[in-house]
């Protein structure tokens, strides 16, 4: 199964953010705390190498807790300052302007030296397709700054919003990179809604998740379907179908209707904190 997706007006906001980044003291990059290093357009280090960086670990509330306090270490280590938050529910939002201060303080030092006093800070937030990024803008601002949606692509340019008079953000359309050269990214992608659904094969995209829930969430699948988790991945689809009433007429197991079940219970939390890459697996 190959996994790619790079509409053209993703090339267009690369080269607006080249553009942009002249003008920001601060990267705000928001990664799925499920997939931390997947989430990560590798192009963002390039673009933003000489600016103060944040990672906000979004989505937190659906990835595994000790995992999340793995990578947030790793990207610490890194030099980077990180939060790890739900945008929807404000869950870590009271820190983050206190960090942004840190993050630029030597720029604020720069400027009082300079007689540059009360210049607002100016962010720009960036991301790939679906991490959650208007919904952070949003609910950091107390309003409805930026259009949001769950699906990929909803933002298509950019915006500048003054949240106050400390903190300015750009916000900036979700981009992708042209190539995946490890397919495994492109999977974790796929498989936390970042590539468009659409394109995708649903049935073998459950089958790799049911694969890496039976290697590395021994019992989940068990608990949450009643199924035998010795089975291979087809077979317990099957037994999934089977047992959530996902039949065809002919009586005929409706593997499909059970895929997209299994996808969609991943992606809301209802199979429970999964986090589908770990920091070890980077070094």
């Amino acid at each position: 199964m190959q996994f790619q997706w790079y509409p053209g007006h993703m090339t267009k906001a690369r080269r607006q953010m080249q553009e942009d980044i002249k003008l920001i003291d601060l990267v705000i990059e928001l990664v799925d705390a499920r997939i931390p290093l997947s989430s990560r357009n590798p192009d963002i280090d390039e673009l933003g190498r000489q600016k103060a960086r944040l990672i906000l670990m979004n989505k937190a509330d659906l990835a595994s807790e000790k995992q999340t306090a793995a990578w947030t270490e790793y990207f610490r280590k890194k030099g980077w300052f990180v939060v790890k938050l739900d945008a929807r529910s404000r869950t870590g939002m009271k820190t983050i302007t206190n960090v942004i201060a840190e993050a630029c303080r030597e720029k604020t030092e720069r400027d009082r030296k300079r007689g540059i006093k009360n210049r607002p800070i100016r962010a720009m937030v960036v991301g790939i397709p679906n991490v959650g990024k208007s919904t952070f803008i949003n609910t950091y601002a107390g309003k409805a700054c930026a259009k949001t949606g769950n699906k990929p692509g909803v933002t298509k340019g950019k915006q500048w919003i003054k949240l106050n008079k400390s903190v300015e953000l750009l916000d900036t359309p979700g981009i992708l990179w042209p190539k995946f050269e490890d397919q495994q990214v492109g999977l974790f992608l796929a498989l936390t809604g970042s590539i468009k659904d659409e394109i995708l094969n649903i049935d073998e995209l459950s089958l790799e998740l049911i694969r890496i829930l039976k290697e590395n969430y021994k019992g989940v699948l068990a608990a949450r379907y009643g199924v035998e988790e010795e089975q291979n991945p087809p077979k317990l689809l099957a037994q999934i179908a089977e047992n959530r009433n996902c039949i065809k007429k002919g009586n005929e197991p409706d593997y499909s209707k059970a895929a997209a079940l299994v996808i969609d219970e991943f992606r809301s939390g209802r199979l429970g904190n999964i986090t589908l890459e770990f920091p070890h697996e980077e070094s």
